[in-house]
């Protein structure tokens, strides 16, 4: 608890629109000094300018994970919840949507400040009024002062896209769901503005400045419009009623539901809500429409709480504190978060443990685990990636390496691309700038904090002319307005060849998901009808995701990277953990759909990818299974997946260090997988077959086909290369397996280090010509010894060349294990 528990606590609750935050700004400003946290670190941005513009750049600061403005001088702090300097002592301290407590992924956070945070002279705490019963039970002296709405907000009905009016946010909840809407106005409505939490505050200034400008009259954003970005919106419409919440897909609450609605009206301004469906699930109950008007969201029952105050006199403790449960009845111990996650599984790793045994180190450890998972890689990548920064940070003088830094941040520095493209740098930025925000992390934290933001700002750029270019029409906007037309009572017909016509004229074709347009149909007179059709196809499409969510297996298909249905390419492969496990993209044409319907043809694809995998290579599916089972062991567990990395065929060499590693029972259980050890190469046979090599080729993106059943291929002959399981030797390259019968003979036939004349017959009959057979032997370990006139040569075991051994990592590290073999 501050030093400051006993000075006033004032808490001021209720519904969006009552001004609380420019109360809480103004009595901040009449303090010496303050700090507000916020949610967003777009709205601290925001508020921060508006600040400035009071106090003068040289007395306010701004603290977010990536960014940080913090002059000499500075009094006044604005920053988000999580980068509030609780040691920091100021008249006032201020605390944005308290009810975000209840919150499971960042709850406890809000909690804690809810308790911990304390102005010397003043204290306040803004919030739903759902927060109330947790306050009276948590902060029993804070006095509870309620702010009724400025303007009155009403429901008013489902209206579709077409037929919003002006001045319109429309709230989605995923990416491709905002994309999607957006994409929809752009044809019918000439463009929208887009902004999510996301983004950066330079894109989404740029994004809402085109909005307040008229530039576009409507904009499409995620639930992050909710919490205080203020924008001149008179109608809130609701896409969809249901969002993933990191865990489950579920409806919103009401109070959710309230405050996104709330963002309809400005001060005194009456605003109206309503959604895009008059039925279905994303339809308003009569029951949350009465509540939303009235402002009477349901109490909060508890709050999350995780200790914020952790002890670090070692790991264990640090854990252990961390997952203590609350005495307060008010409160509940908070869901593992992802820094949790993130600590508890590098714990796990010998090297770890061995570097933080002091209360300092921990500490820095724990600091470490804290960088966000900016890229929603999930627990395991991120783990990865903090295991790398920690083990910079754990050596030699504890900085991050500067060559790393710049590696890294250089590769970002690439404006091109489309919007998810700079979307995912901006992302990878972010981590990046919060490692920067850490003076003790890095030799000169200010010149790459500097760096990182510069990155950010062009990528924000650019992802404001990408956005722009991609989901404003101004043209079109223009035509409306000038004509007031509305199209979409305009006769739409699909030919039984998927040919699309508007009144008799020819606009394009629809295969599969994707309206190609006619090249004569650009021209803009015909825009208006472009947008109608493409509107119209809606029944269509629907009904296609459906019989795409429930086509057979024979309808679908893998040509190279790209899956297909009935012939129309409809998503392609991309890189995922391994090849066993890729990510499957769904065409940017099947954004059409809503988000259940793309959530069914997605899991349709992906459990018919998972059978073909199953069917077709099943040693993929068995080793990937290897890779998730603890009890293999580390140096299976690497080389399990090293070989899915390689296709099921690595060079023995390559993997020397971890086939030593292995013993009889993860030898055993790698023969039952189906993959070979043998003297030259790692490899399971069955790939070999050549139906499992044709998956496996377009799975890896192969160009070349090698002969069908071919044993032996001439050395310019294609896939004559080991990456096709190819040995190349001299002037031909053998199949694998073959090499390794050769070997298996040549060594039953030897006595010892006796010359012997191996048998010639197996090698002729495969196709071996004398100097391939002698290139070979020579890496089996052979060497030629004196024949007499006229027989056959003779050789001399002399053994393998040895492999010079890296430095051998904790045999119970899979990935320390796995990264000698990348680097070996």
């Amino acid at each position: 608890m501050s030093q400051f528990a006993r000075s006033p606590v004032t808490a001021v609750l209720g519904p969006t629109n009552t001004g609380k935050t420019h109360l809480a700004v103004e009595r901040m400003c009449g303090h010496a000094s303050g700090m507000i946290g916020f949610p967003l670190r777009l709205l601290a941005r925001e508020v921060y300018d508006r600040v400035v513009k009071m106090k003068g750049a040289a007395n306010v600061g701004l603290i977010t994970g990536e960014e940080k403005i913090l002059p000499p001088k500075a009094r006044w702090l604005l920053c988000t919840a999580e980068s509030m300097p609780l040691e920091r002592e100021t008249a006032f301290v201020g605390l944005d949507e308290a009810q975000l407590g209840a919150d499971p992924e960042r709850g406890h956070v809000f909690t804690d400040r809810l308790l911990r945070a304390r102005g010397r002279e003043e204290t306040m705490i803004l919030g739903s009024e759902s927060l109330k019963p947790m306050l009276k039970a948590l902060v029993p002296d804070a006095e509870i002062i309620g702010r009724p709405r400025f303007s009155t907000l009403s429901y008013a009905g489902a209206r579709k896209l077409s037929r919003l009016p002006r001045r319109s946010a429309i709230v989605a909840f995923s990416a491709e769901e905002v994309y999607a809407v957006a994409e929809a106005l752009r044809r019918l409505r000439g463009g929208a503005a887009v902004v999510m939490g996301a983004l950066s505050p330079r894109t989404r200034n740029a994004q809402v400045a085109m909005f307040q400008a008229g530039e576009v009259d409507y904009l499409v954003a995620t639930d992050a419009i909710g919490m205080g970005l203020n924008m001149d919106v008179a109608h809130v419409a609701f896409a969809s009623l249901s969002k993933f919440d990191g865990k489950r897909q579920r409806r919103l609450t009401i109070a959710e539901m309230a405050q996104i609605a709330g963002r309809a009206g400005r001060h005194q301004r009456d605003g109206t809500f309503g959604a895009l469906h008059e039925q279905g699930p994303n339809a308003f109950t009569p029951e949350e429409v009465l509540a939303i008007e009235a402002h009477q969201v349901p109490r909060l029952e508890h709050l999350y709480w995780r200790e914020g105050e952790p002890d670090f006199a070692s790991v264990d403790a640090l854990i252990a504190s961390l997952e203590t449960r609350p005495h307060n009845d008010a409160l509940r111990a908070a869901p593992q978060a992802v820094d949790l996650a993130v600590l508890k599984r590098l714990a796990e790793e010998d090297w770890v443990r061995a570097r933080v045994r002091s209360p300092l180190m921990v500490a820095r450890f724990w600091a470490a685990c804290g960088l966000p998972d900016f890229r929603k890689l999930g627990v395991d990548p991120h783990a990865r990636f903090v295991g790398r920064l920690f083990g910079h940070l754990s050596e030699g003088n504890g900085h991050v390496p500067h060559q790393w830094f710049a590696d890294e941040i250089q590769r970002l520095d690439n404006m091109g691309g489309d919007v998810e493209t700079i979307a995912g740098r901006i992302a990878a930025t972010r981590s990046w700038a919060y490692i920067a925000q850490r003076t003790d992390w890095l030799e000169e934290p200010l010149h790459w904090a500097e760096r990182t933001r510069a990155i950010e700002e062009k990528l924000s750029d650019a992802l404001h002319a990408s956005l722009t270019q991609r989901f404003v029409d101004r043209r079109t906007t223009v035509l409306l307005r000038q004509i007031g037309a509305d199209a979409s009572n305009l006769p739409v017909t699909i030919g039984p060849e998927g040919e699309v016509s508007v009144e008799e004229h020819p606009l394009g074709r629809l295969e599969g998901f994707r309206f190609t347009v006619a090249p004569d149909a650009r021209a803009a007179d015909k825009r208006m009808l472009l947008a109608a059709a493409e509107k119209r196809l809606a029944g269509e499409l629907r009904r296609r995701g459906q019989a795409l969510a429930e086509a057979g297996d024979e309808d679908l298909a893998l040509s190279g990277i790209t899956l297909t249905w009935r012939g129309a390419g409809i998503a392609e492969l991309r890189a995922g953990q391994h090849l066993a496990r890729p990510r499957i993209v769904l065409d940017r044409a099947l954004d059409v759909l809503d988000a259940q319907a793309k959530a069914a043809v997605q899991a349709r694809l992906e459990r018919w990818f998972a059978e073909r995998i199953e069917r077709h290579v099943p040693v993929f599916a068995r080793l990937d299974a290897v890779t998730r089972d603890l009890g293999a062991g580390a140096p299976l567990r690497a080389l399990a997946s090293a070989l899915l990395e390689a296709g099921g065929l690595l060079p023995r060499r390559a993997a020397a260090a971890l086939v030593e590693a292995l013993d009889a029972d993860a030898r055993k259980k790698l023969r039952k997988v189906g993959v070979t050890i043998g003297t030259l190469d790692l490899f399971a046979p069955a790939l070999l077959k050549p139906g499992p090599a044709r998956w496996r080729r377009e799975l890896m993106a192969l160009a070349d086909t090698p002969r069908e059943g071919a044993t032996v291929l001439s050395r310019n002959a294609p896939g004559a290369d080991l990456a096709y399981g190819f040995r190349p030797l001299g002037q031909q390259a053998v199949r694998v397996d073959l090499v390794e019968r050769i070997a298996r003979a040549a060594h039953d036939a030897r006595k010892g280090r006796a010359p012997f004349a191996p048998d010639p017959a197996l090698a002729t009959s495969m196709g071996l010509n004398a100097d391939t057979l002698s290139r070979l032997m020579a890496q089996l370990g052979f060497r030629t010894a004196r024949a007499q006139e006229g027989q056959p040569p003779r050789w001399i075991w002399q053994g393998l060349v040895p492999v010079a051994k890296p430095k051998a990592p904790p045999k119970d590290n899979a990935f320390a294990m796995l990264e000698v073999l990348r680097r070996g």
